[in-house]
């Protein structure tokens, strides 16, 4: 199972900042440097689940949150990140994603034929 840490970063991204910490206050918490935390919100630094844990209980979320939908065979991968981007388009906008959308899903249906 691959995990997708672009997205896990990103949600731990929103964590910090939701939290009010810049970059530079939560790698003082964890005892890391900076780039490090910089790498793991862009998703280039894995993270192992103790290390995880440790964001998580500073950042005040849970690793459900992180995870969720982050694994890229899940039936929900970017289910709650396409829901975010959806609610902030205006109606027109909703329109023309779902017909590229289904464009997409009808053309994959045909090749797969």
């Amino acid at each position: 199972m691959a995990l997708d840490y672009k997205l896990m970063g990103e949600r731990l991204r929103k964590a910090r900042i939701k939290k009010g910490f810049t970059q530079e206050q939560l790698a003082e918490a964890l005892k890391v440097s900076i780039a490090y935390v910089s790498r793991i919100e862009t998703g280039k630094t894995r993270v192992n689940l103790k290390r995880l844990n440790q964001l998580c209980l500073v950042l005040d979320t849970t690793e459900s949150y992180v995870l969720d939908g982050a694994a890229s065979n899940s039936k929900t991968y970017l289910d709650t990140e396409l829901s975010t981007v959806l609610k902030d388009c205006s109606a027109e906008d909703k329109e023309l994603i779902y017909q590229i959308a289904a464009f997409i899903s009808e053309h994959k249906a045909k090749k797969e034929d």
